[in-house]
């Protein structure tokens, strides 16, 4: 027992010594620091340590003034999310709406084959796949025959015919459940793996929302066409224009969010790559003379957005099928007054809702809202070229990608309404018909891709000048005496990047 008391005191008395000997620097302290001097390396944080000595290297300075500021920083509560998303993403969203694109064009061949109405069930599951023998063809034949579109249009309609409309309608559905699987899976993945932004996290939840919402309105307006109560006794079966604007609409939200963003993160890799000639450009965009044609832009990408919702309606009534002829409708430039608000579209005894109901369910005031929308932007197109083209203040200070990009919008803009007119002259073949709706996609296209050369990124602006206040230069490695001081302190000092 005294054996060990005496060596419980003998190590007692070591460990003081121990320590003085394990953790003072002894080559420091033979050149020791003022206090002042410290405070300028380390700052307050570690002047406390100019009484021993232990002052590193100066050329080491700027790398522990570094630390200290992480240090501080660290206080925050560090983002799950990095600042910047990686181009993966980018390139990701692009194929997306390229996607997106195909299935709309896809999505207009059915409608104009009437193919649209031919599968009368909606099975997300079960539905992925086709009728695999006679039996099951024979049943599906039977639901269709049910319907009011082979009783109203197609009463003599074989089983083989009835089998090339059922694959258009099929294939729809297939790419729509593709569109769905190759974004929710991905979007899983960048997310879980902190690959994108916490801004564009949250925006490509939106955009997975918005695709679900999409096969909702999808069944939503095939079932319109399915029961005799939605549309009038003994008039053609067709899905509710309206239903049929609101799916198109949601599709054309899909495509121009994927395209909007995924333009976004690539835009703020390039600015990035040289902030200096950003931080110009975005001083040169937020002039106050260029804040007109800012504005103008996102006016026009609002009534393109606004002509093609028009063009759903045309869709939705075949209003494309009368008055063939163009810039005449009838006798005139408009049909007469009497039909373009006609009684039989009211459903109040007091025709209050005569002036809506005929805009928005009578082909022929439709069809006639949708050559003035599509005017409009015409013009309106032709209108803003030329005030870049011959006003000297823009000639001078646009630049040159936004000048490229209103051409852009001017080839895009004359295709379409080349497109419309003949499609309307030759009675909407199909060729034409699907031409025509994918010309409204692409000029769409155009103007995002201008706007996001005439805007000002505000998220691109803040990373552009967050880029300054990082060190310029990579300092140099410490030398060989100051390697201790590089163990101590572990993995906290690295080169600045």
């Amino acid at each position: 027992m005294a054996s060990t008391t005496q060596m419980m005191f003998m190590l007692r008395r070591a460990a003081p010594r121990l320590t003085r000997s394990l953790f003072m620097c002894h080559h420091a302290c033979k050149s020791p620091r003022t206090s002042q001097q410290s405070k300028r390396l380390f700052g307050t944080s570690i002047t406390r340590l100019s009484s021993d000595g232990l002052i590193p290297d100066p050329q080491v300075a700027s790398q522990i003034a570094n630390i200290s500021r992480s240090l501080q920083s660290s206080k925050k509560k560090a983002s799950f999310f990095p600042e910047l998303s990686e181009k993966s993403v980018a390139y990701w969203l692009l194929g997306s709406a390229a996607s997106v694109f195909g299935i709309v064009v896809f999505g207009g061949l059915t409608r104009l084959t009437e193919s649209g109405l031919s599968i009368t069930e909606w099975r997300p599951v079960t539905g992925s796949l086709p009728p695999r023998n006679d039996q099951d063809w024979a049943a599906e034949f039977t639901k269709y025959r049910s319907s009011p579109e082979f009783k109203l249009l197609n009463p003599h309609m074989t089983l083989n015919e009835f089998k090339s409309i059922y694959y258009m309608e099929w294939g729809h559905r297939i790419w729509g459940r593709v569109v769905g699987i190759s974004f929710l899976l991905p979007a899983a993945y960048f997310i879980a793996r902190r690959k994108v932004s916490a801004p564009m996290a949250a925006k490509i939840v939106g955009i997975a929302g918005l695709i679900g919402f999409q096969g909702f309105l999808g069944w939503w307006m095939v079932k319109s066409g399915l029961k005799d109560d939605l549309f009038a006794p003994g008039s053609h079966p067709r899905v509710s224009q309206y239903r049929l604007t609101a799916h198109l609409g949601t599709a054309f939200l899909c495509y121009t969010a994927m395209l909007w963003n995924g333009l976004s993160i690539l835009r703020e890799h390039k600015l990035l790559a040289d902030p200096q000639a950003a931080m110009k450009l975005f001083e040169r965009l937020k002039r106050p003379e260029l804040r007109f044609f800012r504005a103008s832009v996102g006016a026009l990408g609002g009534l393109v957005f606004c002509t093609a919702m028009s063009g759903g309606l045309v869709a939705g009534l075949d209003a494309g099928l009368i008055y063939n002829e163009f810039p005449y409708m009838g006798l005139g430039l408009t049909p007469p007054k009497s039909e373009l608000f006609s009684d039989f579209y009211s459903h109040t005894p007091d025709k209050s809702d005569i002036w809506w109901r005929n805009a928005l369910e009578n082909p022929s005031l439709v069809q006639l809202d949708h050559r003035i929308l599509a005017t409009t932007t015409f013009t309106s197109v032709m209108a803003l070229w030329a005030y870049t083209k011959f006003s000297p203040t823009l000639r001078t200070m646009l630049p040159a990608a936004c000048k490229r990009g209103m051409h852009g919008v001017v080839g895009f803009v004359g295709l379409q309404v080349a497109l419309g007119i003949t499609t309307l002259l030759y009675l909407v073949p199909l060729p034409l018909a699907s031409a025509h709706q994918a010309g409204s996609l692409a000029l769409l296209s155009s103007v995002i891709i201008l706007g996001g050369r005439t805007w000002v990124p505000r998220r691109a602006t803040k990373l552009v000048s967050q880029s300054f206040a990082k060190p310029i230069s990579t300092p140099t490695r410490p030398r060989l005496w100051n390697q201790t001081l590089d163990q101590r302190l572990g993995k906290h000092i690295s080169p600045v990047s």
